[in-house]
């Protein structure tokens, strides 16, 4: 099986020794991302909403690069620093996967930085 490295410009780049993902056969595996706009390296959003947004926005840029799109995610791991903001991560969430939304897992957590709100994982398959 290949394994293959994917970067976009058009995500936030990695902070640290990771990739934005890795494609290895028909499997695309996004690594976790937080609101950072790719355009500045800086967060955005002081809400869940905004940060929700900003966070899927980067993992389809990351999987456009690895030619595929949200469609194609088959599971998503969410991070949340606030029990409370479940509700409302969900409703953007709702938008990026309008129909047959991928399986889901959402726990809450202590983020490594009290910027982020919410990060985002996902798995993706292209067979």
């Amino acid at each position: 099986m290949t394994r293959e490295v994917v970067f976009t410009e058009r995500g936030p780049r990695p902070a640290g020794p990771y990739s934005q993902a890795i494609k290895a056969g028909g499997w695309i595996f996004v690594a976790g991302q937080v609101a950072i706009d790719p355009a500045t390296g800086k967060v955005v959003g002081g809400d869940v909403r905004t940060q929700t947004r900003r966070v899927l926005e980067n993992i389809r840029e990351i999987l456009a690069a690895a030619g595929a799109s949200l469609k194609d995610v088959v599971k998503v791991n969410v991070y949340l620093a606030r029990p409370e903001d479940f509700a409302a991560m969900n409703e953007v969430y709702r938008e990026f996967f309008p129909e047959a939304p991928p399986a889901r897992t959402t726990v809450s957590v202590k983020m490594v930085s009290d910027q982020f709100l919410v990060e985002i994982d996902a798995i993706a398959y292209r067979g």
